[in-house]
């Protein structure tokens, strides 16, 4: 279960999912401001959906192109956008698919953290640190409240809290007698956490759930 970097081979079948997953993600948010702000600015949309104005403009064009939006002139050289009924529609689809999926990874994760946790309680490693800050740290946090697992703290490069959940956070490596193994949670730049973390503590220390192996981790380049 201890990860393999540099590198990671994927199936080109999982990289596809999950840059559709990525396009739609970004469409429905595209879509969700627009519906409550119909004068906003390229430039604040491309803020609310947290990629380049370039990128931006290309999902604007898309969604015009499909109809799900309607752009009109207005004074002042702005444009005002309306969601059309039938974009009304998508993003209803869109919703209930990323619905799903959430309940799918709720599910998945937990039971996964579940067994992880479950194999260091039968090697005596009892005192986990959590690798990274995600939606899945809450996730680990709950299976390990129902087990024998103290989780000493989590583990967060340039982290802005001092805990979460109760559970103390830190931006710095902590000594390694501190805790017995670390279990992965991150779902940024994953690749480069395991990477520092096996450097400084260890790849023996460093567990990694199967359903993180099988993602191709996430970076911070945008989707085109």
């Amino acid at each position: 279960m201890n990860a393999k970097t540099p590198p990671i081979a994927h199936d080109s079948s999982i990289e596809e999912n999950q840059v559709q997953d990525k396009q739609s993600q970004l469409t429905l948010e595209l879509l969700q401001a627009i519906e409550q702000k119909d004068d906003i600015s390229q430039r604040h949309l491309a803020q609310e959906m947290g990629v380049a104005l370039g990128l931006a403009n290309s999902y604007l064009k898309r969604c015009v192109k499909k109809g799900w939006i309607k752009m009109t002139t207005a004074p002042a050289n702005r444009y005002l956008y309306y969601v059309t009924p039938t974009g009304f529609a998508e993003k209803a689809r869109l919703t209930a698919s990323f619905f799903s999926t959430s309940l799918t990874l709720f599910r998945q994760s937990g039971n996964e953290y579940s067994e992880v946790f479950e194999q260091c309680m039968v090697r005596g490693q009892t005192r986990v640190l959590l690798g990274g800050l995600s939606d899945l740290t809450e996730i680990a946090i709950m299976r390990a409240l129902q087990t024998n697992i103290e989780l000493v703290g989590i583990y967060q490069p340039k982290a802005s809290i001092n805990e979460f959940f109760g559970v103390p956070v830190w931006s710095k490596h902590i000594e390694c007698d501190s805790f017995d193994v670390i279990v992965l949670s991150s779902m940024e730049q994953t690749n480069q956490l395991v990477y520092e973390l096996e450097k400084v503590h260890g790849e023996e220390r460093v567990l990694v759930p199967p359903m993180l192996l099988d993602m191709n981790y996430r970076n911070t380049s945008e989707v085109e």
